[in-house]
């Protein structure tokens, strides 16, 4: 039996080779490797099936459990971290675009999907009223997460006012009940990531090619090199405010860390990320609940970076000086596409247009941006992912609800 013990892999292991063989695979076999691409849209799309229900359950579940007093709390710490360290994304984005220059040097060549790509504009006042659904079932169908935890946070509590005056916990218990049967399906789903992965990477490898990167090698290399001053500065900040060894860090990261950057979506990484947060870093299972979804959703400092470098490049490419005036409105309205942002791959196409549209840059300019939008998409999840633990590290500290035995590997978590 020891022995036997002894040869089990780890998943995170395995999705390693899952993630090497891919792109192995894919080079050597080249453009028939897309024929297994539906093999890995199975696998996220088994993931996604059930991420709105886990979201809005998990959500339901921590506020109606708690007190009043408690969620405000949670609430304030978690936007607090969230847009701090959102602007420091999209400063820093700044900073490298102005130093860097991606878009020098490189020449536009239209596509037909920026040709047919359509135009979304958007007030202030449009983004917030969608944060609020006419129809929940419709927005659940549309994986519209903003409005789906919106919902969530009013029936949560909702359900813990009528538990508090009737004594009555079954309502409680039963969504409580209902994320755990959720979270079992998506555990035995993740069972089968490392092909997932593989399929997905294959496609990619064979039939997009990475001949892609070469033009774009500086905007890539923005990306990489803002992801490590990210992790530089918001890593130290959590390890001193939460009193933690930082050294322990890389190694707790690195399963939802290969999750984010082989499947790119934020969405399907939370599962992993949750049970990351309680198992491996001390998090409670109440604040791990409250906070993924929100952060999932709302935390998104890789993307603020990477929306930003997106604007420059689309002016530099195009030879347009940017102003202060349109430098201040590329840090707003990345902040702002940030707040409920598509969280499946392929997504920030449209976040493009409408940069795009809303600073009047070229639409020529997006073509070269989604050929490599998938290899874009590894540096903004990775950051997405890991910051969203660091601030549920920050509020589950604040809050008392921080284990430090598990997080110095004492004893296990469990979810």
């Amino acid at each position: 039996m020891e022995k036997k013990k002894g040869l089990q892999i780890s998943l995170t292991t395995q999705i390693l080779i899952g993630t090497v063989g891919g792109i192995v695979f894919g080079s050597v076999v080249g453009p028939w490797a897309s024929n297994l691409k539906f093999i890995g849209d199975i696998f996220i799309r088994l993931i996604q099936m059930s991420v709105v229900l886990l979201v809005m359950s998990a959500v339901a579940g921590a506020v109606g459990g708690g007190d009043n007093q408690d969620v405000g709390k949670m609430g304030f710490h978690t936007f607090k971290w969230i847009i701090l360290f959102t602007i420091i994304a999209a400063c820093l984005g700044v900073a490298l675009a102005m130093v860097v220059q991606p878009g020098v040097g490189i020449q536009i060549a239209s596509a037909e999907e920026v040709a047919n790509a359509e135009v979304v504009s958007a007030s202030l006042q449009d983004t917030i009223l969608g944060f609020f659904s006419t129809n929940i079932v419709g927005s659940m169908a549309d994986s519209a997460m903003v409005p789906c935890i919106v919902f969530a946070l009013f029936f949560g509590v909702a359900m813990g006012a009528y538990t508090k005056q009737s004594g009555n916990s079954n309502v409680v218990d039963l969504v409580k009940g209902f994320n755990a049967v959720i979270t079992n399906i998506i555990k035995n789903v993740m069972v089968i990531a490392p092909i997932g992965i593989f399929c997905l990477l294959a496609d990619v490898a064979g039939s997009t090619g990475f001949a892609v990167l070469i033009p774009m090698a500086k905007f890539l290399g923005c990306l990489l090199i803002g992801d490590a001053i990210q992790f530089l500065i918001y890593g130290p900040i959590t390890a001193v405010l939460c009193k933690v060894n930082i050294a322990k860090m890389p190694k707790k990261f690195a399963k939802m860390s290969m999750m984010a950057v082989t499947t790119t979506s934020g969405a399907i990484c939370l599962p992993t990320k949750m049970e990351d947060e309680v198992v491996k870093f001390g998090v409670s299972r109440k604040v791990a609940d409250f906070t993924g979804p929100i952060t999932m959703s709302m935390n998104s400092c890789g993307a603020a970076q990477c929306y930003v470098l997106a604007i420059f490049f689309m002016a530099q490419s195009t030879g347009i000086e940017m102003t202060t005036y349109q430098m201040g409105m590329a840090i707003l309205l990345s902040c702002l596409m940030c707040l409920g942002t598509i969280s499946v791959p392929g997504g920030s196409v449209i976040v493009y247009t409408f940069l795009a549209s809303s600073l009047g840059l070229p639409l020529e300019s997006i073509a070269i941006l989604i050929g490599i939008d998938w290899f874009a998409g590894m540096f903004r999840t990775l950051m997405n992912v890991d910051v969203d633990v660091m601030v549920a590290m920050l509020v589950a500290c604040k809050l008392g609800e921080f284990d430090y035995d598990v997080y110095n590997d004492k004893k296990v978590g469990v979810y």
